[in-house]
């Protein structure tokens, strides 16, 4: 019965805080999405957490026009709380920004509860992983221990965007279909 108490509890706090609720930051320190490489990289530079180690840590993504940019703050010249970093951009525009955190210095669950006491209630939640979301940003908390920040237009946007020629099969295909 304590239990069942406990867990009760808990989660009236949890909606009691919930009213309070901030909105969900977009980016992660002073790196926001939306930013371009550019931006990102003076940024990282002036932030030694990220372990971020210049030009090196950029690479190309297969289709010209995705970059990533990978660092590694267990390198010892980064935060004791962050492991690797990743920041994805399209188009010149950072769209994902992945943080994996040191699990020996931090919890999942600690995590998640100060998220919640920010955010509010997750708008999905499993054993796996909970996700926050309005209509400019996904923000979401995986196990074993990520933070992800997504911008969301511009991930629907490379959902959509196709780099890859049409095979003489699919153009026929669309010639015919646009006949109809």
């Amino acid at each position: 019965m304590y239990r069942w108490k406990r867990f009760i509890l808990f989660f009236s706090l949890i909606s009691f805080f919930s009213l309070f609720a901030e909105e969900l930051p977009n980016g992660y320190k002073d790196i926001i999405l939306g930013m371009n490489l550019e931006e990102t990289k003076d940024a990282l530079v002036k932030d030694p957490d990220f372990g971020y180690h210049g030009d090196r840590d950029v690479s190309l993504l297969p289709g010209g026009t995705r970059e990533l940019i990978e660092t590694d703050a267990r390198t010892g010249h980064g935060s004791n709380f962050l492991e690797q970093c990743y920041f994805q951009f399209f188009m010149d525009e950072l769209y994902i920004i992945t943080i994996n955190i040191n699990p020996q210095r931090m919890d999942y669950y600690s995590i998640f509860t100060k998220l919640t006491e920010k955010y509010g209630q997750p708008d999905s939640f499993d054993p796996n992983s909970a996700s926050w979301k309005n209509d400019d940003v996904t923000m979401s908390l995986e196990r074993p221990l990520t933070l992800k920040y997504i911008d969301n237009e511009i991930y629907k946007n490379t959902q959509n965007y196709n780099n890859v020629p049409l095979s003489p099969t699919e153009r026929t295909k669309e010639m015919f279909l646009d006949e109809l």
